[in-house]
């Protein structure tokens, strides 16, 4: 069994944070976002192999990434674009990769940027129980979130219904870009993209796959989150905190107060300030500032002011009146 991690979208919606960065690598706790799905393939010996899907634009950033970590199966596997519009699509993307790769046995396939406090072995002993398409559901307990994913309609385990993106959600139980398929299934991405279907999110070929065979749901409790917005990221930090904060050792508070989930990096200064509910990257400089909800880029300096919900880009230098 092989696995395939999607890491290849470029997070506009939170630029400047990601402008420059995956927002894959972006901290939670001691670890990143796709550190811990690279963990836990990782300890499952089902999966031989992991391949890495990006675009060109972040493969050098993967590449030395990959080098400097403890991780065995990663590879990269680069598709050929380097802006938001010349993406294949999610699905277009992938059949290129299982081509390129000769992939031709059953395949995990889970987005980079899913936080969840399921163990992936979990869904792949699911998988290999059931010996057909699976994919994991989460209930997000909101018709209007629904709308931006994939609903999912079940008879017990088994898939009768799939819409990606109803306008009108019968439910709120949606796909979180967690999937496995039989090696059958993963040769019918061309059959599908060859049919002139929408090749961009899986969940399109989702619907369209259980509409011809069996497929079913891994429906888990706990926490998912699907970090692409900087709330988003925001409530996947707090989630791992608990209310707790997070200063490393290297960073220096002087006279500054700390409301909850504060994530503070290695050689970031903060004095005469409040933080609550923030990410400070490393080497930030903050002095006399009261920061709420927020997400401020190493090596800026912010000196002076009130923010709440601000994302402040790297190597930015803002003070009050400027």
């Amino acid at each position: 069994m092989k696995a395939v991690v999607l890491a290849g979208g470029y997070a506009t919606r939170m630029w400047p944070i990601t402008k420059h960065r995956p927002k894959m690598f972006l901290p939670v706790g001691d670890s990143t976002v796709i550190d811990q799905i690279f963990s836990e393939l990782e300890s499952d010996d089902r999966i031989t192999d992991v391949y890495v899907s990006t675009n060109e634009r972040f493969a050098d950033d993967f590449e030395a990434y990959l080098a400097d970590s403890e991780f065995r199966k990663p590879t990269l596997s680069v598709e050929d674009t380097t802006g938001e519009d010349e993406k294949f699509g999610v699905i277009g993307a992938l059949a290129q990769l299982v081509d390129r790769e000769g992939i031709e046995e059953d395949l995990v396939v889970v987005a980079g940027d899913n936080l969840i406090s399921f163990d992936v072995s979990e869904f792949v002993d699911f998988f290999e129980a059931k010996g057909a398409p699976s994919l994991a559901a989460y209930d997000v307990g909101s018709k209007e979130r629904a709308k931006s994913y994939g609903l999912v309609e079940l008879d017990g385990d088994r898939v009768v219904d799939f819409q990606e993106k109803p306008d009108d959600p019968k439910s709120t139980l949606v796909s979180i870009a967690c999937y496995a398929f039989t090696a059958d299934t993963v040769g019918m991405l061309e059959t599908y993209l060859d049919g002139d279907n929408n090749p961009d999110e899986p969940g399109w070929f989702v619907q369209w796959l259980q509409s011809r065979e069996d497929t079913y749901a891994f429906t888990f409790d706990g926490a998912w989150f699907d970090i692409g917005t900087p709330d988003s990221y925001l409530e996947a930090v707090a989630w791992y905190l608990n209310g707790d904060n997070h200063v490393a050792e290297s960073a220096t508070l002087s006279n500054t107060t700390l409301g909850e989930n504060v994530h503070v990096m290695g050689d970031a200064e903060i004095s005469d300030s409040h933080l609550d509910h923030s990410v400070v990257f490393s080497d930030a400089t903050i002095a006399d500032c009261d920061l709420r909800d927020s997400i401020i880029d190493e090596h800026t300096h912010l000196d002076n002011l009130d923010l709440a919900g601000a994302l402040i880009g790297a190597h930015s230098q803002i003070t009050n009146g400027s």
